[in-house]
């Protein structure tokens, strides 16, 4: 047998293989892991997008990943050829919320997880994950600070981010900048806001349309965002 057969062999060696059984007991428990992260996700999620909408796929890339990691790991050719395909792949939507990036890495850890048959690691890690998740949720929830988020538009060239921020401070307690989106002649601002009274959100709205008259913003509580 020379290195050149050697190799093949090598290449074409399959090794783990997992049965239909196991395969289906596995794919089983991702899809049930994975429902639970979309509905942690909706109820203790942060993120400015829609929740319910972006947790919807997080069944569909863990049950993807579980099932390609399940079919490379018995060869390492299709590594290989994974490793191929996967450099081909460009995502044209940007994701703008660090919060969305982790729980999307949690969703493909499970279904790599699963796919290795590690179940037993799979499930602890994810009930430790989960259980802080929900911890940081529970203190969060009674935090009284920025119990508001505001987004603000505006299309004026003249805009100047340091003459919004000495209107926030004259009428906010507190204010968090969380993202900004600056596009030709065009800003998108969100801000998360502490209020002391509630004349302070009408004098707000005031003073930020004497100070630009093309602004447009939306007020809203941030508890009830999903």
């Amino acid at each position: 047998m020379n290195k050149i057969e050697t190799f093949e062999q090598f290449m074409a060696t399959t090794k783990g293989a997992i049965g239909i059984n196991d395969f289906l007991i596995n794919i089983i428990i991702a899809a049930i892991l994975s429902g639970l992260l979309g509905f942690i996700y909706v109820k203790f999620g942060k993120s400015l997008s829609n929740r319910k909408q972006f947790a919807a796929n997080f069944i569909m890339i863990t049950l993807t990943t579980m099932v390609i990691i399940t079919i490379v790991k018995s060869s390492l050719a299709l590594s290989l050829g994974l490793v191929g395909a996967l450099s081909i792949v460009r995502f044209r939507t940007a994701i703008k919320e660090p919060e969305e990036l982790a729980y999307m890495f949690l969703s493909i850890s499970i279904g790599l997880g699963m796919g290795a048959s590690q179940t037993q690691i799979t499930v602890t890690g994810f009930a430790f994950i989960v259980t802080v998740i929900i911890l940081r949720g529970f203190i969060q929830k009674n935090d009284k600070n920025g119990n508001f988020f505001i987004t603000i538009n505006t299309q004026g060239k003249d805009f100047e981010l340091p003459k919004l921020t000495k209107i926030l401070e004259r009428h906010c307690k507190k204010a968090e900048l969380r993202r900004i989106d600056d596009q030709e002649n065009e800003v998108d601002i969100v801000l998360k806001l502490e209020f002391g009274r509630s004349d302070d959100i009408e004098n707000l709205r005031k003073e930020l349309k004497e100070f630009d008259s093309k602004i447009k913003m939306s007020l809203f509580e941030d508890k009830g965002l999903v």
